[in-house]
């Protein structure tokens, strides 16, 4: 396959994922409540108020912010080791690529390896500052309900709950569009090709159905 087959892959697996993306956040904009991330954000602001206004669910409520915490941390890992071995995978065409003396040739396959690996380390930063929202919000709905500091972190604590929430989203995200990027390293069509199936897939799973929010990333 000559060099303008790969780039014309390589713009559309980008394209594809970008129109869906930006599709996506302008109809969070319209209409939030029929966008996942959307629900589940207020989802998690509602149930802070619910556990806040319920004396004795400080130890539930903690519990439920320690499972959040090992999920993020377990998608933090995962980008981490996906991260460790896209270097390793890496490091012989970068270093033909930026170590000769002709100076750097930016090629398909190079540019799709760099975006893998952008797209690991964007959710292992994500992750990772999502594990520390959450752990901080653990520290506001442990205090005792009705309690003077329970009512002078509240705010914060709600603002750490949504954020938290979100950063997860987006680095769970990130892994999902790994996929594409991984289909055009074996083999260029492939690319654009695994683009529709994830658009697709994540399609389903963006929009708040009829029975309620069962779904989202």
């Amino acid at each position: 396959m000559n060099e303008e087959l790969r780039w014309l892959a390589v713009f559309c697996t980008a394209a594809l994922l970008i129109s869906y993306e930006v599709s996506l956040a302008l109809a969070r904009r319209r209409c939030s409540v029929f966008i996942t991330r959307s629900a589940y954000a207020k989802l998690r602001e509602d149930w802070l108020v619910a556990v806040s206004n319920q004396k004795g669910s400080e130890i539930l409520a903690v519990q439920t912010l320690r499972n959040a915490v090992m999920s993020a941390t377990v998608t933090a890992s995962t980008a981490a080791l996906g991260l460790m071995g896209g270097l390793t995978l890496s490091i012989p065409t970068l270093r033909t690529e930026f170590g000769g003396g002709a100076g750097p040739q930016l090629t398909p396959q190079l540019a799709m390896e760099l975006t893998l690996l952008a797209l690991l380390f964007f959710s292992l930063v994500l992750s990772v500052m999502a594990v520390r929202y959450f752990g901080h919000a653990g520290f506001i709905v442990g205090m005792p309900v009705g309690s003077d500091a329970r009512v002078q972190w509240m705010a914060m604590g709600t603002a750490y709950v949504r954020k938290a929430g979100d950063l997860y989203s987006v680095g769970l995200r990130q892994l999902v569009l790994v996929a594409p990027v991984t289909a055009f390293m074996l083999h260029p069509m492939a690319g654009p090709v695994a683009s529709v199936l994830v658009c697709t897939v994540l399609f389903g799973f963006d929009r708040v159905h009829d029975e309620g929010p069962s779904q989202g990333s």
